[in-house]
């Protein structure tokens, strides 16, 4: 693939990208979107959000020391933090730095014999 070939690709993909986003905000400018675009709106994000909490703890060993632990601190430190600032990205990086912390240091193996 060439530069010129490459630089299409991108341009292309930044028009589709940018139309895709823009697309309610022109087409609904002067009327009601419907009920179901309104559904989507207020429901999906909230819903997506749950499952992709549920699946980060997808690989945790339930039956082996130490038994989930850091991941369920460390959801308990975001929910903490997020019910405290309302603020995602400070909730999402608090609750990681402290899971990151936590298993690296082995603050966990004194309670769990490792």
């Amino acid at each position: 693939m060439s530069l010129t070939d490459a630089l299409l690709a991108i341009a292309a993909m930044s028009a589709v990208t940018f139309l895709a986003r823009a697309f309610p905000f022109i087409f609904f400018q002067r009327r009601e979107p419907p009920k179901a675009l309104t559904f989507i709106r207020d429901y999906i994000p909230p819903a997506v959000m749950t499952v992709l909490a549920l699946a980060s703890f997808k690989d945790v060993n339930w039956t082996k020391a130490p038994f989930g632990t850091p991941e369920v601190l460390a959801a308990l430190v975001v929910a903490a933090l997020h019910f405290w600032k309302r603020n995602a990205l400070l909730s999402i990086f608090g609750g990681t730095a402290f899971y990151m912390i936590i298993t690296r240091t082995g603050a966990l193996s004194a309670l769990f014999g490792g």
